[in-house]
């Protein structure tokens, strides 16, 4: 599945644009979580599980996985597995929470399309600065439009 996105076409090619981004990647300013601490609906309610159509090794997976459930029969070829609620989904491993870290302030060259250049990106120091390169920026593109 692709993602289809709207967006204006620019009427310059990349290398007369710059990015301001914040970013706070998964690898520095998030951890694995438990379900209970990534506020997980499956942890908080329970969740259910449909027999029917899954793989052999999937469903022992599921069995076998140490999890309390019971056998729910709905209707012939419906039987689901129950699990109780308060005890890690069959995602887990997937929960991440933030660690206590500011994000990222970037400046790139180049725009959605690219860096032609392939120039390094400005990692500023706080957001202040980060601001301050934004606004000075936004005021030379101003003036350039108005000497226009």
């Amino acid at each position: 599945m692709s993602v289809q996105l709207n967006r204006i076409q620019p009427v310059a090619g990349p290398e007369a644009y710059k990015t301001y981004e914040m970013s706070s990647p998964l690898s520095t300013h998030w951890r694995p979580a438990t379900c209970a601490e990534a506020n997980c609906q499956y942890y908080a309610d329970g969740f259910q599980v449909r027999v029917e159509g899954l793989a052999p090794q999937v469903l022992y997976a599921v069995q076998h996985s140490g999890r309390k459930y019971t056998v729910q029969q709905v209707a012939e070829g419906e039987t689901y597995l129950a699990f109780e609620a308060g005890q890690p989904c069959l995602r887990q491993s997937l929960h991440r929470v933030r660690v206590e870290r500011p994000p990222l302030y970037l400046v790139r060259d180049g725009d959605w399309r690219g860096n032609p250049r392939g120039t390094k990106a400005r990692l500023h120091q706080n957001p202040e600065n980060w601001v301050e390169d934004f606004a000075t920026h936004q005021q030379a593109i101003k003036d350039e439009i108005e000497k226009g």
